[in-house]
């Protein structure tokens, strides 16, 4: 399952100005296909343990609504299947025994939810006006090499395998593209100083596992992810827990705030301030309704993306000590 296709700009990562876009967007008039790492050198190897930060070049990276495109394996907990008993077949050469094996699983295990071409039968629907995607989500027979691995990444994940019907989304590329942002802020040789920050606005839930979260748009309107392959905008909610633990666990040097509801933290940093401050002396009535109304709509947490999308930062290592503004933490005068 994997992340947008439409040709828009706003899913980018950058640092000094450098710009990772997603496939799609345009530059110089040409469609971007891969442009991954764009920084001013190479992603450091979590093998590596004498890497240390560049010195030359603190990283100071945002990441807006850039996770949510990444592309994501769904699994759902199956309960064990009975044992399997002997059937027979008929074949040119006459009646065949077949038996299958006896090695049965005890306890529920993780199946991948995997995209397969919609049956025929179903593809054919004169009564409806629009006829059912092309492709649909099933459940595999059997464990594949992700369901394997992948569930086992975390004890979130873990914990939910006793439970049969219980469903997770795992972005194993959103947890890679995690751990890079705290090696390039702190490394892993505690000796040498870490510095720098990362920045992350998307949404998703702020602790619990994303489930059934897949969703496509076209033309600003809610459609399946799997019809018209390549001009549907797809995405997925981002596990901002499992981004904390992949920060985390990637270096001693870092440490992770959040993630906090993007409403509160836009006010912590003096929004309504700023936007009365945009509106205050303006004579045009439009644009201040314009500013007045697009700011309620970025801190709503009803009706607008103040709580949906959340905030998280990764800084270097503090001791507990002061907290990052829109965190808990407040401007310090000098």
């Amino acid at each position: 399952m994997h992340g947008r296709a439409d040709g828009g700009n706003r899913y980018r990562i950058s640092k000094y100005g450098q710009v990772l876009r997603r496939a799609g967007d345009m530059v110089r008039g040409y469609p971007v296909r891969a442009q991954r790492y764009v920084f001013s050198r190479p992603p450091p190897s979590v093998h590596s343990p004498n890497h240390t930060p560049d010195t030359d070049n603190t990283p100071f990276i945002f990441a807006h609504e850039f996770f949510d495109a990444l592309p994501i394996h769904a699994f759902q907990s199956v309960a064990p299947s009975p044992s399997a008993s002997p059937s027979t077949i008929t074949t040119p050469t006459g009646p065949t025994t077949i038996r299958k094996p006896t090695t049965t699983s005890t306890t529920p295990q993780w199946r991948e939810l995997l995209i397969s071409p919609t049956p025929p039968a179903t593809t054919t629907t004169p009564s409806s006006a629009t006829p059912p995607p092309e492709f649909q989500l099933s459940l595999a027979h059997a464990s594949t090499p992700n369901s394997l691995v992948l569930p086992e990444l975390s004890p979130r994940y873990q914990a939910l395998k006793p439970h049969p019907g219980s469903t997770i989304e795992i972005s194993p590329e959103a947890r890679s593209y995690a751990a890079d942002l705290a090696l390039r802020i702190a490394g892993l040789n505690p000796l040498h100083p870490p510095s720098g920050a990362a920045l992350i606005i998307d949404y998703g839930p702020a602790s619990t596992v994303p489930i059934d979260s897949l969703r496509g748009i076209r033309a600003h309107q809610r459609v399946s992810p799997l019809s018209t392959p390549g001009a549907v905008d797809v995405s997925a909610d981002v596990d901002f827990a499992a981004l904390v633990e992949a920060a985390l666990q990637a270096s001693p040097g870092v440490e992770v705030h959040g993630p906090v509801e993007q409403g509160g933290f836009l006010e912590a940093l003096g929004g309504w301030e700023r936007v009365r401050g945009l509106v205050g002396g303006e004579e045009d009535a439009g644009r201040r309704e314009r500013v007045d109304g697009g700011w309620r709509r970025l801190v709503d947490r009803v009706a607008g993306m103040g709580g949906v999308y959340k905030v998280l930062a990764i800084v270097p290592e503090g001791g507990g000590g002061r907290r990052p503004v829109g965190f808990g933490g407040e401007v310090v005068g000098r």
